[in-house]
């Protein structure tokens, strides 16, 4: 069984600042790309970011340029760093694991309980 755990979320004001974190935990052997999407209430759940085991990085455009994800490998973890935070950035965040339980076993997709955060005008 896995658990993922998000932390970080909050109210803060246009243009501020807010790090999101989040550890999995759980019998796994490896996992392949850890992502954060975000639901906006009466919206579909959309990608933020993701990055890839090498580190590859990937950024929905309305982020570019504000939000920086990284990872630590060793932890399980994944952040979010997310400056110059504008009200549309309102969403609950959700983070999203891709991994593997046994080292020829398939892909399992796993998603944390969500955090919220509510930028203020």
């Amino acid at each position: 069984q896995v658990q993922l755990v998000e932390s970080g979320g909050g109210l803060v004001q246009a243009g501020g600042s807010l790090r999101l974190s989040c550890a999995a935990s759980g019998s796994i052997f490896s996992i392949n790309y850890m992502a954060w999407f975000r639901q906006a209430p009466g919206k579909q759940r959309d990608l933020v970011a993701s990055i890839s085991s090498s580190e590859t990085t990937n950024y929905a455009d309305s982020v570019k340029g504000r939000f920086t994800i990284t990872r630590d490998s060793a932890k399980n973890a994944v952040y979010l760093q997310m400056d110059s935070l504008k009200p549309e950035d309102t969403a609950v965040y959700y983070c999203n694991a891709n991994l593997k339980f046994k080292q020829r076993g398939p892909n399992y997709n796993h998603w944390g309980q969500g955090t919220q955060v509510t930028v203020s005008s």
